[in-house]
Formats: C-alpha cells, structure tokens, sequence
C-alpha cells in the first residue's frame, strides 16, 4: 500500500508499505540481477542504506528455479535480505533476445541462453514463477520495444501488453485467492495460527514508445484495470533526454496521485532528480554499478572522475572525503587507480560501493529537500 504524504515543486513524499518494511519515497533499487550485485555483499547494501533491491525474473527462472528458490522458504531467505524486493517480470529480457526467441499472442517462447533448451515466458507465467519468489512487489508482462520503434510496432505492443496486463491481474488475484485458501486450510488442519505470506503489489507498465496518443492511450486503459502502481518502460533505449522527458510530461498528469509511480531503467543523478519533480517516485537502473567497473567514479560533490587516467597515478588524496562509503573516505585515488587498471576485483568493489552510496545519498537529500 502507498501512502502519499505531500506533493511540492521538488517531487512526492510518501510511504510504502509492503510485508518486509516500509520504504520512504521517493527511492532508488540497486539491481541484483540474480540475486547478487557483483563485488558488494548485502551487508554493504544494508550500510549504505538501501531499502529495497531488484531482482530479475527471466535469470532466477532459468537458474536456479523459482521451484528450489520456492522449497528454500522464498528468494528473501535463499539470499539472506529481510527487506523488501521487486521482480521484474523477465520481459525486457526475453524480448532482448530477438535471434533466439518466437513471440506470439500467447508470450515468447526462446532459448536458454546459455544451454540452449527451450523456454516460454507469458503472462501467467510470469505471475506463477514471481508469486512463486515471494517478491513484495511484481511487475505485469509487457512487450517492450525500443522508445524509437514505428508506429505500427508500437500500437502492436501497446495491444499485447495491455492484453497481456488484463491475464496478468486476472492470474494475480486467483493466486492471492489461492494462497488465503491454503493458509486457511492449514490453519483449520493445524488448529494454530499459521505465519502470513506476502501479498505482492502488481505493477502494470505503460508502454507506447516516442508517440503521445499511444502512451495516454496505455495509461488511461491501464488505470481502468487497476494497479497497485504504474511504471512507465520503454525508455533510456535509443530516445533523447528531451524526448523522455515530454512522455513523463504526458503520462504522470494521468496517473493516480495515490499509487506509485516508477520510472524503469534510468540512473542518470540529474535526470533522476528532474523525474522526481515531475512526479517519478522509484528508479531502477545497474549504471551505478556498470559505470563502476569501467572506472567512472561519481563523487559526492555532483564530479565524475575517469580513474582510469594518468593523473591519478600519484593521487594520494581520498576518493571522495565526503563519500556516503567507507572505502570511498579511506582509500587513496592512486590506490583505486592502481587496482582498476590491473583489473583486481576489490577496485570494482571500492567503484560500486561510491557509485551506489552517492545514488542512495542522492535519494536521501531529495527526501529531506521535499519535506522543507
């Protein structure tokens, strides 16, 4: 459930409540692809403060299962977080796969693409394998083509995924339905209280690329239905800031002010805060992360170094003194230089966490801003 506290020209306040723990908004998920973020344990997620984490339905589904994820008591406990976290719904992936995938009214039938077996991936399937995680929140199967795609293939997803959301709600409250069943069933059968399981909140997602009349067209249908939130997809892949921005323009004036609104894939600091003024309430995205890696270091002071560069060879100065990190204050530049260049694995540990605790600090400073 969300509650919205206060709406003012810097953004929306507000908080979410899911099963494991509340959430102030607005908030950004790191993106744990496979139920790890690559170089930084949980324990340093928890230190930088972060409240929710992303995990990808497509990967989980092929390895190691939704049933052993299912049997180890749910993805929280086979991965050890107690807060809450949000399944995609594995069709950014699947429709990335263009040379090994069958796309059909149904859903997409594609390869392992790793062992090549085949696999399908529809709506109701993709409420079943995230019920069956546990996630405190889920996301509706959507087509998801690039924001640049023509007309026609644009109002064809914007058809299939508003289809697709329709069986997406419909499987969604029978496995609800089924899972109060059960619990009642094992009460009565028990004769003692039985421990409550997760209701997730569905997510529907707005889809319609560059063109106006087709994004109203999926939000307004998309409200008629009936969600816990709406995202908004299909961007950051080929359009202009400018462009994305005008969608939100357009979408978020339509959107429920009591529901959240999320904006997929965007991690950029200054159009995050931009987003959030329109009315963007969560963000996901792995350039924190990605950027990390490849030596692109964002400092607390709104910076970006290329760590990479020879000047800082003999830098030994902290990484950023201010830093919402520990090993962002404690380690030299030359140090960070040092091991990025030879491609030691703790330098992309130092990276993501100073990436990832300025992109959480960030959050936490809006926050503060819209309460003033």
């Amino acid at each position: 459930m969300f509650k919205l506290k206060k709406e003012t020209k810097n953004g929306r306040s507000g908080i979410l409540q899911t099963y494991h723990g509340n959430i102030q908004t607005p908030f950004f998920l790191p993106v744990a692809t496979a139920g790890a973020m690559k170089g930084v344990t949980l324990e340093d997620l928890n230190e930088l403060g972060a409240e929710i984490l992303l995990a990808n339905t497509y990967h989980l589904h092929l390895s190691p299962g939704e049933k052993i994820i299912g049997k180890a008591g749910g993805l929280h406990k086979f991965i050890g977080w107690d807060k809450p976290i949000l399944t995609d719904s594995g069709g950014f992936q699947v429709f990335s796969l263009k040379k090994i995938r069958r796309m059909t009214d149904d859903g997409v039938e594609f390869k392992d693409h790793r062992s090549g077996a085949l696999h399908f991936l529809g709506p109701v399937e993709a409420m079943r394998i995230q019920h069956a995680l546990g996630a405190d929140i889920i996301m509706c199967f959507d087509e998801c083509p690039p924001s640049t795609a023509a007309y026609p293939d644009q109002l064809k997803a914007v058809d299939r995924t508003l289809a697709w959301a329709k069986t997406c709600k419909k499987e969604h409250e029978t496995l609800l339905k089924r899972d109060r069943r059960d619990r009642s069933n094992k009460r009565d059968t028990l004769g003692t209280s039985v421990p409550s399981v997760p209701s997730p909140l569905l997510f529907g997602i707005i889809q319609g690329g560059l063109v106006p009349s087709l994004r109203k067209k999926c939000a307004e249908e998309l409200i008629s239905i009936g969600f816990d939130g709406y995202s908004v997809g299909g961007l950051a892949v080929g359009e202009t800031e400018k462009e994305m921005f005008e969608v939100l323009k357009l979408v978020c004036p339509i959107l429920p002010k009591d529901k959240l609104r999320y904006l997929m894939g965007i991690g950029d600091l200054k159009q995050i805060e931009k987003a959030v003024k329109l009315g963007i309430d969560m963000f996901d995205c792995v350039s924190p992360m990605r950027e990390a890696r490849h030596g692109n270091i964002w400092l607390s002071n709104g910076e970006k170094l290329r760590i990479r560069r020879s000047e800082f060879i003999s830098d030994h100065t902290p990484i950023d003194p201010k830093s919402p990190s520990r090993l962002g204050r404690k380690h030299f530049r030359s140090y960070l230089h040092h091991l990025i260049r030879i491609g030691e694995r703790y330098g992309e540990t130092i990276a993501c966490m100073q990436n990832l605790g300025v992109t959480l600090e960030l959050f936490r400073s809006i926050q503060k801003r819209i309460k003033k």
